[in-house]
């Protein structure tokens, strides 16, 4: 398996001020996988489904290059649910509810297929858990790109501090980035984040785009594609890193400029999704239609010595 990643499989509810959606699929690892095979097949998932996880889907993912050996079927509780509403600015967003229940039993040890992958992405899960499934992974795979958010860095600064030192990326948005170093100055974030350990900082910065940072010194920003319409910005950070590993691991290495194309790719995909509800998009999506939309945001952005070209 060349790429794994870890992180939920969910049922979210979801109202935004284009409409509602009830317990549609959603989950890191269903955004991450589904635009991680748009580049490599199959991805490899680790996470955990309940009884009320639609077989259906399953099926739609393994269909879309998917493997799905490292997720848990619990047939005695229900799966990972999270509802929430976004404001008029589609930016934030109020929790409803959440209820954690097969989350609670996340798996902690990978299948053998997956424990020499060269590419794994870890999700956003508890620092603990990140740190058990890296560890199954021998030798230590060529790029580990791993997610985190507030509620950890919070929680559990400890366990984050030691994942940090050891990933090659880490992806987290512009609020994190202060709330992990205590500054205002994204800049300033970058480096101190980067001298922590990793070689690469993507920082997240929704409709305004994203930048990376890495430890030579080189700063790279590219914008959002301006849509129209945004019905569902739930998994768009998800699916943005996995378009970026899916990338990489197509590439089959690890450089700034790879990982530039990959912040392209990145975002064409994001912008996709979050046209609908959930993963509707990620579904059906062609190559065709992701080249026209990064030939789109190009030409948009077009200057002296960018080129369009693929």
């Amino acid at each position: 398996m060349k790429l794994v990643v870890a992180g939920t499989l969910a049922l979210d509810t979801v109202e935004t001020p284009f409409g509602r959606a009830e317990r549609i699929v959603g989950g890191a690892a269903t955004y991450i996988a589904l635009a991680a095979t748009q580049y490599v097949q199959p991805v490899g998932v680790v996470s955990i489904v309940g009884n009320d996880f639609p077989p259906t889907m399953l099926e739609s993912l393994e269909r879309r290059g998917v493997d799905l050996q490292g997720v848990v079927r619990h047939l005695g509780r229900p799966s990972f649910f999270w509802a929430g509403r976004y404001h008029a600015d589609m930016q934030g967003r109020d929790t409803i509810e959440t209820q954690l229940n097969v989350l609670e039993e996340f798996p902690d040890t990978i299948p053998p297929a997956y424990r020499q992958a060269e590419y794994l992405l870890l999700g956003n899960l508890d620092p603990v858990l990140q740190k058990r499934i890296y560890d199954q992974v021998v030798p230590r795979p060529r790029v580990v790109l791993m997610d985190t958010m507030n509620f950890w860095i919070e929680r559990s600064r400890e366990a984050l501090e030691e994942m940090i030192a050891v990933v090659d990326i880490l992806s987290i948005n512009d609020e994190e980035a202060r709330l992990l170093v205590g500054d205002y100055s994204l800049r300033r974030c970058a480096r101190a984040i980067l001298a922590k350990g990793p070689r690469y900082l993507l920082i997240k910065k929704g409709e305004n785009g994203a930048l990376l940072f890495s430890q030579e010194g080189e700063t790279f920003f590219f914008p959002a594609y301006p849509l129209e319409d945004v019905f569902d910005p739930t998994g768009a950070g998800d699916t943005f890193a996995g378009a970026i590993m899916g990338y990489i691991a197509a590439q089959g290495r690890l450089d700034i400029e790879v990982l530039k194309e990959a912040v392209v790719q990145g975002t064409v995909l994001a912008s996709l999704c979050v046209e609908q509800f959930g993963p509707d998009a990620l579904m059906s999506v062609g190559r065709e239609e992701v080249a026209e939309r990064r030939s789109q945001l190009l030409r948009m952005s077009h200057f002296m010595g960018l080129t369009v070209s693929q």
